[in-house]
């Protein structure tokens, strides 16, 4: 019997889910193929600034929209900057944030611990890729009447946003590192953005520099991230 193409579940539309599935041994080698392409995905601090097209931008936004989210609230904005004098006004209020942090917010273990990756108060990277990304948590929402309504969520629902959106611009051969100015108030006055955003995280995207070099670190072993109970 052919399924109803929808159905009505509490009055509300449901439609027919359809996927593609695959055997147990190409599921095997699915996984592991994308395993290792993933893998092969690394943050990066020294970028081209060869131009991206915003079609390619435009994709990416709209593949970490697709991401799963608190009673489907989708609490995010994400704010794409190509303009150059608006990325060195961003680059500025961060340094002085960063200059902030590395000199006084920091203990010296956690600055020991970051000489491995090559990272500093200087982001010259701010300026030189071709785009950033600016998630925005949406901590609550505005209905047609003007009346509040908090998200559910939040942090959980733009955290697995922004995962699939960095593996999306892995995919478009494209690279980025994980900006995380704290705080990020900035970011709100110089983008404009109303009281209910909050930034989240910064993405500068574009090609890697020819050459680029990045830190010679390796990943946790499957036994070290996870536990089994059979």
């Amino acid at each position: 019997m052919k399924p109803q193409d929808h159905i009505l579940i509490n009055g509300y539309k449901h439609v027919s889910f359809e996927t593609e599935t695959f055997s147990q041994s190409e599921s095997i080698q699915r996984s592991a193929a994308f395993h290792d392409w993933l893998n092969k995905r690394r943050s990066v601090r020294e970028f081209s600034d060869r131009p991206v097209p915003k079609q390619i931008i435009d994709n990416l936004i709209k593949s970490a929209s697709t991401a799963p989210s608190g009673a489907h609230k989708q609490p995010w904005t994400f704010c794409a900057v190509s303009n150059p004098a608006l990325k060195t006004e961003i680059r500025k209020a961060a340094e002085i944030e960063e200059k902030e942090t590395y000199e006084h917010r920091m203990s010296e273990r956690w600055k020991k611990d970051l000489e491995p990756l090559g990272t500093d108060m200087h982001k010259p990277f701010l300026e030189i890729a071709p785009w950033l990304i600016i998630a925005f948590k949406k901590a609550y929402t505005f209905d047609e009447n003007g009346v509040k309504h908090n998200n559910y969520y939040v942090n959980e629902s733009i955290g697995i946003a922004c995962g699939m959106l960095i593996s999306a611009i892995h995919n478009a051969g494209l690279v980025t590192l994980t900006h995380t100015p704290s705080p990020m108030n900035f970011l709100t006055k110089l983008l404009d953005r109303p009281s209910n955003e909050r930034a989240f995280l910064l993405l500068p995207v574009g090609y890697p520099k020819n050459p680029a070099y990045v830190p010679d670190i390796k990943r946790k072993a499957l036994d070290e991230v996870a536990v089994f109970y059979e």
